[in-house]
């Protein structure tokens, strides 16, 4: 028996699909994770730009678009425990580059941005009711870390019965050794996996 037979045999891994209105939400893509120097590395840019034909995909055939970003105060009053286990994020506060959205997938008039100070995009922000509020039964997920801040938004979005894909080639970490354990976890756990062509084939 190999190491993944276990998951097949206990009923791991089954498909969920999307939902008849899914949402593209592009999760913390901003500078500061894109630069190895700051909060980025690994395959984070390779995803980054993997993502623009998707964005471009969606936007074109009227799919919403939602962006996440991770914001603290300029004065660091919000910050919390995750900001001591990882100083660095005190930096993405609302205007400091870091914290912006890359110049290739800049965000649109019209479309929702999530500001957050921690790792799911569900965990105290807007992010659910928004959802409600405009009809959107189902998320695809892009964006940086697999192993943390899509990671917490796919286990959250389980856990508010919201439909998801993990958009496999879309999303990145810096160290590829967690991207990949992660997204087989995220796979067999919290939603469906694809690339971003089989997507762009059923939206």
């Amino acid at each position: 028996m190999t190491n993944t037979d276990i998951y097949a045999r206990q009923s791991f891994g089954q498909s969920t699909g999307l939902g008849d209105r899914p949402a593209l939400l592009v999760i913390d893509f901003v500078n500061g994770f894109n630069d190895p120097d700051i909060l980025g590395g690994g395959n984070i840019d390779a995803a980054v730009k993997a993502t623009v034909p998707l964005l471009a995909h969606a936007r074109a055939r009227g799919v919403p678009v939602i962006f996440t970003r991770i914001v603290y105060a300029q004065d660091g009053s919000d910050a919390g425990l995750w900001c001591e286990k990882v100083p660095r994020l005190r930096e993405l506060t609302e205007t400091a580059a870091a914290s912006q959205v890359v110049d290739e997938l800049a965000p649109r008039a019209g479309e929702l941005i999530i500001r957050k100070t921690q790792a799911s995009a569900f965990f105290d922000t807007t992010l659910a009711a928004q959802l409600a509020y405009r009809g959107i039964d189902s998320l695809i997920m892009a964006g940086c870390t697999t192993s943390g801040c899509v990671r917490a938004s796919a286990i959250d979005a389980m856990s508010n019965n919201i439909r998801s894909v993990v958009v496999s080639d879309c999303v990145g970490d810096r160290a590829l050794e967690p991207h990949a354990a992660n997204l087989f976890d995220i796979g067999q756990k919290y939603a469906d996996l694809m690339s971003a062509g089989q997507v762009m084939s059923i939206i």
